[in-house]
């Protein structure tokens, strides 16, 4: 057997290493990271045959320059990490000069992480505005056992993340829909909060909002400034409706009016719609129990599927 010549080993540590499932965060990007190991395959193929290497000179896997790109990370450092609830963090991130990440409404951005030699990337929607300039923020739970959770625990002001995007988003504009009913499950309620403020900084723009949030006790409700500020607003309603707790006595009493114990469901879901003002388009952010849940109960609430939004 003819050992291999060094021109073949110099080629092959040159090929590109195809992605491990890990290192898909399965929400849908263009390009997933599996097109992006596709196309810098074939363009190994062609260096190879063509015996050029400096065909390879473009292929980049973590970008220099300071704008996020789908196609490769970009590093921004962390500039304040704040504890929002026991497990959920908001983490602000900065853009240099005064530049802004420029993403539509809803986008989300990727994250990598490398925990124990293994490459995880996981999708998250910034809460910021999308013309924020110089900084963006991320909400981010954190779970007990989450691979990804375990790096982002660790970082700190300073520290260097990697992201790619924007991907994804809710092609939103002014006035088409009369009424946005939205239904976000914990961290759901991320790509909800730029759609509300896009709205409530427009003052031309007369969208009804009805956000329903669904989260397990009054503590684990995040960003209860700013919602209340929101909140404020004519046009925009907010109720919350929290699974374990039992009565609302303990809440203060601007929440009680507009808060539910128990779950979300199907009858609950036919009072709030019938309490719209118009004939909701509906948005829904969670996991995807919930999300299916939500459009069972939308179904029997005469809901057609081409009114709803799934993030």
């Amino acid at each position: 057997l003819q050992a291999m010549s060094g021109n073949e080993q110099d080629w092959l540590a040159l090929r590109p290493q195809e992605p491990s499932p890990s290192q898909c965060c399965g929400s849908g990007c263009k390009p997933c990271i599996y097109d992006v190991y596709e196309k810098e395959l074939a363009q190994w193929e062609r260096a190879k045959a063509m015996q050029d290497k400096s065909l390879l000179m473009g292929k980049k896997e973590q970008s220099n320059s300071s704008e996020l790109n789908p196609d490769t990370f970009t590093a921004f450092s962390v500039s304040s990490v704040e504890q929002l609830t026991e497990d959920t963090y908001q983490y602000k991130f900065e853009l240099p000069g005064n530049s802004s990440l420029r993403l539509s409404l809803g986008q989300h951005i990727v994250l990598r992480g490398v925990v124990n030699g293994l490459e995880v990337q996981r999708a998250y929607t910034p809460i910021s505005p999308g013309n924020a300039e110089g900084y963006f923020d991320v909400l981010i739970k954190c779970y007990e056992a989450g691979l990804m959770s375990q790096y982002i625990k660790t970082w700190k002001r300073g520290d260097m993340v990697f992201w790619r995007g924007p991907f994804g988003g809710f092609p939103y504009r002014p006035n088409k829909h009369g009424e946005l009913l939205m239904l976000a499950s914990g961290t759901g309620l991320a790509p909800m909060i730029p759609i509300l403020q896009s709205i409530t900084d427009d003052e031309e723009d007369e969208t009804f909002v009805t956000l329903v949030g669904c989260f397990p006790t009054f503590d684990k409700i995040y960003l209860k400034p700013l919602l209340q500020d929101l909140a404020r607003f004519w046009n925009i309603r907010i109720f919350y409706v929290l699974s374990q707790e039992t009565s609302l006595e303990k809440l203060p009493w601007s929440y009680q009016e507009n808060t539910y114990t128990g779950r979300l469901n199907e009858d609950l879901m036919k009072t709030i719609i019938s309490s719209c003002r118009r004939k909701p388009f509906v948005l829904i952010c969670g996991s995807s129990t919930f999300s299916e849940d939500m459009s069972r109960y939308l179904k029997a609430a005469g809901i057609e599927e081409n009114s709803c939004f799934v993030f």
